[in-house]
């Protein structure tokens, strides 16, 4: 049967969307508030100032409101629901033959119009946001980096210019962490504006205070002749920091699915490991499902325990399922990296079992 929207649905839709909207309100101007006393810190960094935190801060919004939105669902939802159950105006409905099952596609559908909406933020608007933010901060605090979206990440020293397409950071023996670039280029000017040579290195690793190359073909021009020189390894004493290079990097949770896709096509084909962009390609596609989860799961409550208590025990029940979903989920995905799972199952679980259980409670107080 073809769900045609009445006026109960729209009424139903309208209560759920109000309280999801002041709860998703609150929960990012809570995290946008933490994020900006957070950059408090690198306040006189380069010329890094209040109004570049403030600038970093507003440009990762629509990140923070794409992570927040499936708790702020789950809450607004049941302060919804709760708010027509205490006022009796869920028994009016039902007394008005309104099935259960028909107040469930009611929230769904009024849900799916924000869900919809998060996803396409999450691949267009949340990663080119996050990309400015990044690059609006590096280019604040240092001067000389700056990152673009379709041409790697470029970085100066001196009269030094190198380009970089891609890198990442790699554990060392001994636990130590190092920042690998690939495919570098080096272009270096001479004092009168000149270029001087052009060097090629296949790897570019960045070890106790300098930089290793790797596989280095350097280009020498001189006034009236250019020299070619192959070496297998070069040591480059730089000061370059590698931790404003390694954040300048694209991470894979910054990234639109389309560009994880492409990762990990590329890592396998190259025999690369591609874990941890697999973890949140497949996190994209389960996110919807997250969302319907744990607003299906609400709604049995909205016909028993929500009826008595206030707004307070709403509250506690909203941060109860999205607490515990999140540590199941995390704890699942955690496992499938630890054992090589794949991720899909570790992702599927938590939202089919919640699923489950409130198909179970459904059942229970329709008897």
């Amino acid at each position: 049967m073809r769900f045609m929207p009445r006026l109960h649905d729209t009424y139903v839709g309208q209560v759920v969307l109000v309280t999801v909207l002041l709860a998703w309100a609150v929960l990012v101007g809570l995290d946008v508030v933490m994020a900006l006393s957070g950059e408090i810190g690198d306040l006189g960094t380069g010329n890094y100032t209040f109004g570049h935190a403030v600038a970093w801060v507003l440009y990762t919004v629509p990140r923070r409101a794409y992570t927040m939105f499936p708790t702020a669902a789950v809450i607004g939802s049941l302060m919804g629901l709760g708010q027509l159950a205490a006022s009796s105006e869920l028994t009016a409905l039902r007394a008005l033959g309104l099935s259960r099952r028909r107040l469930s596609i009611s929230v769904a559908a009024a849900l799916a119009l924000l869900t919809g909406l998060m996803v396409v933020s999450g691949e267009t608007l949340g990663p080119w946001g996050q990309r400015q933010a990044d690059t609006l901060k590096m280019s604040a605090r240092t001067g000389n980096v700056a990152m673009d979206r379709y041409s790697g990440l470029w970085a100066r020293e001196g009269n030094t210019f190198l380009y970089a397409q891609s890198g990442e950071e790699r554990e060392q023996p001994g636990g130590k962490v190092s920042l690998q670039l690939r495919d570098v280029r080096m272009y270096e000017l001479a004092d009168d504006g000149r270029l001087a040579s052009i060097a090629h290195a296949a790897i570019a690793e960045h070890l106790d205070g300098y930089w290793l190359l790797k596989n280095v073909r350097r280009t020498t021009f001189n006034e009236r002749s250019a020299t070619q020189t192959t070496v297998l390894g070069e040591r480059w004493e730089s000061e370059l920091d590698a931790s404003v290079l390694s954040s300048s990097l694209a991470r894979a949770r910054n990234m639109p699915s389309h560009e994880l896709s492409q990762n990990i096509d590329y890592r396998k084909r190259n025999g690369l490991d591609a874990r941890d962009y697999e973890d949140q390609y497949w996190a994209r596609w389960f996110y919807p499902l997250n969302v319907l989860a744990l607003c299906l799961a609400a709604i049995p409550f909205a016909f028993g325990s929500l009826r008595s208590g206030g707004m307070g025990k709403r509250l506690f029940l909203g941060i109860v399922f999205a607490v515990g979903f999140w540590v199941l989920q995390t704890m699942f995905v955690r496992l499938a990296g630890a054992f090589r799972l794949d991720y899909r199952i570790a992702y599927a679980i938590p939202p089919f079992a919640l699923l489950g259980i409130s198909w179970l409670l459904f059942r229970r107080r329709s008897r």
